[in-house]
């Protein structure tokens, strides 16, 4: 019910935003044509320019100024539009598609022209509209026709900007995390935007509603140099424009299928499926869709509306013989992506708009594995719902010296992370009497069950005064979360059974049916008994303000600076012992010169502000107590200077969720969950973390970029950029409480003291030979050079996150790209020459020892050197094109660990294991080796995309197949994957490579659509 409330008020705000043409700030965009004498190259003032837009009966007739100029701001992205000097035929003018957002410029050389009066009558001209001669922007961006005709699995548009540069696939931190990196940085820093407005998961971050290909017009990925109307990022920006409707009827029917086996290629290593889990090779996906747009009223009212199906096949194996449970369980994950766009006209001035998505994402986890040895019973299984919807109203008024428009938008995202499929109860893990887990069943054993509700309202006002374009404008998003999350409140039991035991429940008949009551009933003994005792929602609000000021002053008909300023005010950085974070002022510089008409020179400087993620200040909360015995640690902290001096202490905790294991022999004598609760105040933690004292910064960064940008002909276009970022106030984890620093005894590290270790009978033997010389410290010797002892109802470790850390980008682009014209190929080749250096790859990393991270700057996880994408399109024949995709990437970076079979153990200091761990380096290195100190191999992908259309029913039948991997490549680097599949771990010291995980292999798609 209170969904349903939520979801009207939002469609009626809409509605009424509408009603009463509300400037808004989506959808719209602009126009610059300059004209220039194709001789002389001097600019044509007083050129009469008609801006057609047929699609929308829109048509405007302008004049340029002095300086050749004509602008035009505020416009629709509906059709196209079509630019021609007045006294010349339609067919000699030139076509532009917008970009929400974006003022787009388009060049036209006057080779003829005489005056008559204060008028240029123009016999012929020609068009360059390759080129960006407004601003400094370093950005690229895909349109509908190269989208359509990419190899792209599953139609997943993030998947194909790994075809830009300053993209690559991402290794992230989690399954579901984006599958790409912009300018080498975490894939949850970029900043996702859908037609201008927020379509961020502001929870930890990432797209909101995963908006499919048949709802993307076109996409655009801004790396650097941006305008100050983009914000809330220190590193990319990712902006999808929606397509609309026109005065035609168009649109299209599919059905798209990846068969899996045997026409795949086979493979060892899972492969990933479009949420980022990993899947078998008995992976299937099934997907149906289609999409119309067309007139309400012609010329005046538009609509587009889409709705996408997908539907995946995974057969899991549950290998449990000691239990009589061997067999294959089957997920299915589904996907129901809907959304409509309408357009209307109010008057010839002014553009009202609506847009509506609704995202259904469900993945299922059934239990079992891809392969054997997982003994997960499907009643322990889970489904992952990501749900997402977003209103917007959007009004623009597009006048001859004024220009206006803004948003109001509503969103709703629901991440239930591990909806139980079964009832509420326990989880049991079943040992068998050598120790070794032979099942589990029951409820999965946690709760993650995020809401965030979002509005935000966006505001923008241009003015042209003479030379000068000024732009004020604001923006507001206020988010509210609740996270129900922890332990499980019914229990975790860890059981060790008898051999008769194991054979009563194996000849019981349950096989892959049995519960954890059938096996508590047994009244086993109990290893463990773990029970959540505070399973409560809780959450607060996050506001993000921004209010900018921008001037683009053209000095000159071939020069244009635009200066401006950006304030920026994130609620988060409120939180903890300080007042929040005023001081975000971002200026900004951008200089763009034309040489000639088909050229531009570009720089590019200013600060770029970015936000905190929502769950910064979630895990403060969620991992944090207020028993006696951990206030009394930090009051222990405050007296020795490491919590500042009249923190209140009252602000920096909270009851958080809390699991506590309670003692218990047998299943029967364990007590009952709400009995556990009078070990709240005695339960000793591992880690708790507080909000941090000395407050938040926001994230932010120094940018620099030059380029130049050329058009050599009517379809080729040559550009380089040189980019330079510097970030600081970057998320990562301190320990208050940890251990002295301490060094491995390298002189130890002989390979005849080697050789000894690995000699040992086990891992106890190893460690204490290992300790002896001074390799390794245990952890009660670790534990005696904490700041603070631990105490009954305290934590080991005392975390916080800090914005301290800082990173590094350089970046050489050159890219080369050629346009179909009236030619039967096309491609886009780009070259990408960089590095990233950091000292903090996600918001969970921690230095490696003591807190020292001046050791720690080094390559970041999703570094590369050398990055080639190139792609190619043919079309020989009429109704054919061909695709060629290659992406082609240096090796990244490798963190090499201590291996336990030398030390006796992973932790060489002793202080014990964090939040994270391996997957976001927190794990001790081999002694001696550098963070990422080593590297991967290169990686070779080639797609292949076949398209063929035929003429049907007064439209096209197109037929398609898709080959991804062409040759089969074997890669152990370079593809999109969750870090803790990752060959990016290995062992240090000399050992050989351990091959985790690969690249997809070869795999095939098929599609059948038709299109009208």
């Amino acid at each position: 019910m209170r969904y349903q409330s939520k979801f009207v008020c939002a469609g009626a705000v809409g509605a009424l935003a509408i009603a009463a043409a509300t400037p808004a700030n989506a959808q719209q965009a602009g126009l610059q044509i300059a004209l220039v004498d194709g001789r002389t190259g001097a600019p044509a003032a007083g050129v009469e320019v008609l801006v057609e837009n047929p699609d929308i009966g829109f048509a405007r007739t302008l004049r340029s100024d002095v300086r050749g100029l004509v602008r035009l701001e505020g416009v629709s992205t509906a059709g196209r539009y079509r630019v021609r000097a007045a006294g010349t035929v339609p067919a000699d003018g030139v076509d532009v598609a917008l970009r929400a957002n974006f003022t787009s410029s388009v060049t036209l050389r006057l080779p003829e022209g005489h005056a008559t009066g204060s008028a240029i009558v123009v016999t012929g001209h020609r068009a360059v509209t390759g080129i960006n001669a407004v601003n400094a922007e370093v950005s690229a961006s895909l349109d509908r026709s190269e989208l359509v005709s990419l190899p792209i699995e599953g139609r997943d548009v993030v998947g194909a900007l790994v075809r830009l540069p300053n993209v690559v696939p991402s290794t992230g931190f989690f399954a579901e995390s984006p599958s790409i990196s912009i300018n080498g940085a975490n894939g949850l820093d970029a900043n996702y935007l859908f037609d201008g407005m927020d379509n961020n998961e502001n929870f930890l971050g990432g797209i909101k509603f995963p908006v499919p290909l048949g709802f993307t017009r076109n996409v655009t990925v801004l790396a650097n140099s941006y305008s100050v109307a983009y914000g809330r990022t220190a590193n990319g920006v990712v902006n999808y424009t929606s397509p609309s409707g026109t005065n035609d009827y168009h649109g299209e029917v599919y059905a798209l299928v990846r068969p899996g086996r045997p026409l795949d290629a086979s493979s060892p290593y899972p492969r990933r499926d479009l949420s980022g889990n990993a899947v078998g090779e008995s992976f299937e996906r099934y997907q149906a869709g289609g999409s119309i747009g067309g007139p309400i009223a012609r010329d005046r009212t538009f609509f587009y509306a889409n709705l996408e199906y997908t539907r995946d096949r995974n057969v899991q194996v549950v290998d449990a013989p000691a239990l009589g449970a061997v067999g294959n369980v089957t997920g299915h994950n589904e996907a129901v992506l809907g959304s409509i766009r309408i357009d209307h006209r109010l008057a010839e001035d002014w553009t009202l708009g609506l847009r509506a998505n609704v995202g259904r994402v469900t993945i299922d986890r059934p239990g079992g594995s891809l392969g054997g040895g997982n003994a997960t019973f499907p009643s322990a299984g889970s489904d992952q719902q990501r749900f997402s919807t977003l209103v917007a109203a959007t009004a623009s008024y597009a006048g001859q010296d004024w220009s206006y428009d803004g948003a109001v938008q509503f969103s709703r995202f629901r991440w239930d992370y591990a909806r139980p499929k079964g009832a509420a109860g326990a989880q049991v893990a079943i040992r068998d009497p050598s120790g070794l887990t032979v099942g589990v069943v029951g409820h999965p054993g946690y709760v993650f069950n995020d809401l965030e509700e979002t509005w935000q309202t966006t505001h923008r006002l241009q003015r042209k005064i003479g030379a000068h374009k000024l732009t004020v404008g604001a923006d507001l998003i206020h988010s509210d979360f609740a996270l129900l999350g922890g332990g499980n409140p019914d229990g975790n039991y860890m059981v060790d059974l008898t051999d008769a035991q194991l054979a009563t429940l194996a000849g019981s008949g349950k096989g892959l049916g049995l519960t954890a009551q059938d096996v508590l009933a047994l009244d086993p003994v109990v290893a463990n008994y773990a029970v959540e005792l505070r399973p409560r929602a809780f959450g607060t609000g996050q506001t993000q303000l921004a209010a900018y000021v921008e001037d683009e002053w053209q000095i000159g008909p071939r020069f244009t600076a635009t200066l401006g300023l950006r304030w920026d005010y994130d609620s988060l950085t409120g939180k903890g012992g300080k007042g929040a974070d005023l001081d975000n002022f971002a200026p900004r510089l951008s200089l763009n010169y034309r040489p000639d008409a088909r050229s531009t020179v570009r720089f590019g400087a200013g600060v770029f502000t970015g936000k905190l993620a929502y769950s910064v200040i979630s895990d403060a909360l969620q991992r944090n107590t207020t028993a006696p015995g951990f206030l009394s640690q930090l009051t222990a902290l405050q007296a020795k200077g490491i919590i500042p001096a009249g923190t209140d202490l009252q602000k920096i905790t909270f009851d958080g969720n809390l699991a506590v294991s309670a003692p218990c022999a047998t299943a029967a004598a364990c007590p009952a969950p709400e009995q556990v609760q009078t070990l709240r105040d005695s339960a000793t933690l591992g880690e708790a973390r507080i909000l941090n004292p000395d407050g938040y910064k926001s994230p932010w960064s120094l940018q620099l970029s030059a380029g130049y940008q050329v058009q050599a002909t009517d379809t080729l276009t040559f550009s380089a950029d040189v980019i330079y970022s510097r970030s600081h106030n970057l998320v990562r984890l301190r320990d208050l409480n940890a251990p002295s620093l301490f060094t491995p005894n390298l002189a130890a590290l002989t390979d005849a003291n080697i050789a000894l270790l690995k000699a040992q009978p086990d891992n106890a033997a190893r460690f204490a030979l290992a300790r002896s010389l001074g390799l390794v410290r245990s952890q009660a010797d670790a534990d005696a050079t904490r700041p603070v002892a631990l105490v009954a109802g305290g934590a080991r470790q005392i975390t916080e996150s800090e914005t301290r850390g800082q990173s590094e980008y350089k970046a050489l682009i050159v890219q080369l790209n050629k346009a179909r014209g009236d030619d039967f190929y096309a491609f886009r080749i780009s070259y990408t020459l960089s590095k990233l250096t950091n000292d903090t790859d996600d918001i969970n990393f921690r230095a490696a020892n003591a807190n020292d991270y001046s050791t720690e700057w080094g390559p970041s996880a999703n570094d590369r050197r050398h990055v080639i994408s190139a792609v190619g399109y043919l079309y020989p024949v009429d109704g054919l094109s061909l695709s060629i995709a290659g992406l082609f990437q240096s090796g990244q970076p490798v963190n090499l660990v201590p291996d336990a079979r030398i030390f006796g153990t992973q932790d060489l200091n002793g202080d014990g294991a964090s939040f994270g761990e391996n997957y976001v380096g927190n794990s001790d290195r081999y002694p001696g080796s550098k963070r990422n100190s080593a590297r991967l191999p290169w990686s070779a992908t080639v797609d292949v995309g076949l398209r063929y259309a035929i003429p049907a029913f007064d439209g096209r039948l197109e037929l398609s197949a898709d080959v991804f991997n062409l040759l089969n490549a074997n890669n152990r680097s370079g593809f999109a994957n969750a870090a803790t599949t990752s060959n990016q771990v290995q062992f240090g010291g000399g050992a050989p490579f351990v091959q985790r995980n690969a690249g997809p292999p070869r795999q095939f798609q098929f599609g059948l659509a038709w299109k009208f």
